[in-house]
């Protein structure tokens, strides 16, 4: 597939893409806030950087993955170089890592910022993409709690030594608390002796700050606010208030890095008619380090369980996986023996939304891939499909969609628009003008237009549509029916409406209406006839204001009757346009005689 094509059909999504070569190694990785505006900068053709010729020269596979954030973005294009190792990136080919905060694993538990990430125990919260995040956290919970800074070791092994004085001093005091003795080396709680168990409900408050836990946190910040500003210390409020903002935008965990999961892999899979899109995520030791879509033809009457039960072995097998745990829509673990897991909540389920978002997105661009290379064969899965959803006996490949157009009873006309394959031809679309309805009655009107429309094809013996649309709910439907069935066409040409509030599809003799998926081609199919059908018969009633409003402007002037002024309206459209018209251009349309006429009425009566 032409790397022009696929750069059509890039999502415009935050996310992470990868270049390959011909044998499918990755050689760049890059980070995007809009992959589509992104990815298309390197195929410009003013690009002047020896570096970015080489490597759009060695391309020939362009692969993406879309994410939540530009945030997760940056962390997964951080895990994916570091990975890959891929020859053109250069400034993340080094052991540079993201900050987390860490809650260490010892008595009286320090809380710090490290890019260590040490597995002895400790909780570490991250990775963070913003320091200045993390330096607000930090800042935030050390006022709020006592938290000491110091690193020395508090074991009581220690605190036994006799050489360590100043341990036993603390240790001699066994009733009061072993912090007494943090006011000789550790100035961060000089103020603040408290005992052993109220430190660990510190680090308690802590770690659910840490986990986005911020409703107490947020009313104890709240009220300092309101008492610095009742008390006019607005720059203490205001402090305060930026502390708010940052803990509401700030999100404890990402999905693409986390430190509570391992080795993971992630199946979703989505489907239409003739195919399946199935994207999987591979995780070791909590982050994303390869991610991969693939299309799958189904077999008649294939289910999504079936055909996912087989890709997993395959995919886990072309990649090497060693993980012992699936994320999936469904549990296969009657057919492999491993742990297969359906989440419903928390970070798996995060990574299952992930997976199923990318999928949808694979289906869609394919879908637009393959009408950009092969027109006739989209048209034929768009078909089938609005057979399917329609349950019609044929394919709609010719659809006919009616709308009334009037204000307030006023120039009442109808419009009928005609798709044919999906697609607008505009050349058999018809204009009506209301002729046995008087004022506004769009139950009447429908009813006249569609005996119209089809006694005539009858009479002529023309192709009669597929489908019939009508753009109203129940009330025009029935307008419809009965037009049909006095031209003995009753239940020979399907007929639906749709009503505009929910979208609701109404069939004949159902009083329930059906709900399509509102992504679905099929509704959007009937949403595009339907606006189609709108605009033109607004287009033709605002035509037939004018024109009505232009002749009556121009009624009682001698010798000019009803052919030149409708030349005049078809020309010059509006009365005030053609008062702005040069007096040669009115001359040159209908002659001298009467377009001087015209011109001393319009100068008359100005």
């Amino acid at each position: 597939m032409s790397t022009k094509i696929i750069l059509k059909t890039i999502p415009e999504d935050p996310g992470v893409y990868q270049f390959l070569t011909e044998d499918k190694k990755i050689i760049y990785v890059g980070k995007a806030k809009n992959l589509k505006k992104r990815v298309s900068s390197y195929f410009q053709k003013n690009i002047k950087s020896r570096k970015t010729i080489n490597l759009v020269k060695n391309t020939k596979f362009v692969e993406h993955v879309v994410v939540k954030s530009e945030s997760d973005a940056l962390l997964l294009e951080n895990s994916l170089i570091k990975e890959n190792q891929p020859k053109y990136n250069i400034l993340l080919r080094d052991d540079k890592t993201y900050p987390w905060i860490c809650i260490k694993k010892e008595r009286f538990p320090r809380v710090f910022l490290t890019r260590k990430f040490i597995k002895d125990g400790s909780e570490y919260f991250g990775p963070y993409t913003n320091v200045k995040v993390i330096n607000i956290l930090l800042n935030i919970i050390r006022t709020l709690y006592p938290i000491r800074t110091s690193n020395y070791n508090f074991s009581q092994k220690k605190i036994n030594n006799p050489k360590n004085k100043i341990f036993l001093n603390v240790h001699r005091n066994g009733g009061h608390s072993l912090i007494l003795g943090f006011k000789e080396f550790d100035k961060s709680l000089i103020d603040n002796l408290i005992s052993e168990k109220q430190y660990n409900q510190n680090i308690k408050h802590t770690r659910d700050i840490l986990n986005g836990k911020f409703s107490d946190i947020k009313s104890v910040l709240k009220k300092k606010m309101l008492n610095y500003s009742d008390n006019l210390e607005y720059e203490n409020a205001q402090n305060i208030k930026e502390k708010l903002v940052l803990l509401e935008n700030y999100q404890s965990k990402s999905t693409v890095v986390s430190q509570r999961l391992s080795n993971i892999d992630v199946f979703s899979i989505i489907s239409d008619l003739d195919f399946a899109f199935i994207n999987y995520l591979q995780i070791v030791n909590g982050r994303i380090i390869r991610f991969h879509n693939q299309e799958v033809r189904k077999r008649m009457n294939e289910s999504d369980e079936k055909i996912l039960s087989h890709i997993v072995l395959s995919l886990r097998e072309r990649f090497n996986s060693k993980s012992t745990i699936i994320i999936s829509p469904y549990d296969f673990k009657k057919l492999i023996d491993l742990k297969f897991i359906v989440p419903k909540t928390g970070d798996k389920k995060k990574l299952l939304d992930l997976s199923y978002k990318n999928a949808k997105i694979f289906r869609l661009e394919r879908n637009k891939q393959i009408q950009l290379i092969d027109p006739e064969k989209h048209i034929n899965r768009i078909m089938e499909q609005m057979k399917i959803d329609l349950k019609l006996e044929f394919e709609p490949r010719h659809i006919e969609c009616f709308d009334i157009s009037n204000i307030q009873g006023s120039n009442n006309v109808a419009s009928c628009v005609v798709f044919k394959n999906g697609r607008p031809a505009k050349k058999l679309y018809r204009k009506f003008n209301i002729k046995t309805i008087e004022g506004q009655n769009d139950f009447g009107s429908m009813q006249e237009v569609v005996f119209r429309r089809y006694s005539r094809l009858l009479n002529e013996e023309k192709e009669l549509p597929n489908l019939i649309v009508i753009d109203g709910g129940k009330g025009q439907l029935s307008s419809a029916l009965n037009s049909l069935k006095e031209l003995n066409l009753l239940n020979k040409i399907p007929i639906l409406g749709i009503a505009k509030r929910l979208e609701e599809l109404y069939f004949p003799n159902d009083p329930i209406p059906l709900y399509l998926n509102k992504k679905s081609e099929t509704l959007k199919i009937i949403q595009q006839l339907r606006n189609e059908a709108h605009r033109f018969g607004i287009s033709f009633h605002r035509d037939k204001r004018s024109k009505s409003s232009f002749i009556s402007g121009l009624d009682g002037i001698k010798g000019i009757g009803e052919n030149t002024k409708n030349k005049i309206f078809k020309k010059f459209k509006s009365l005030s346009r053609l008062k702005n018209t040069s007096d040669n251009e009115i001359i040159n349309e209908i002659g001298k005689s009467k377009a001087q006429k015209i011109i001393n009425y319009l100068k008359d009566n100005n």
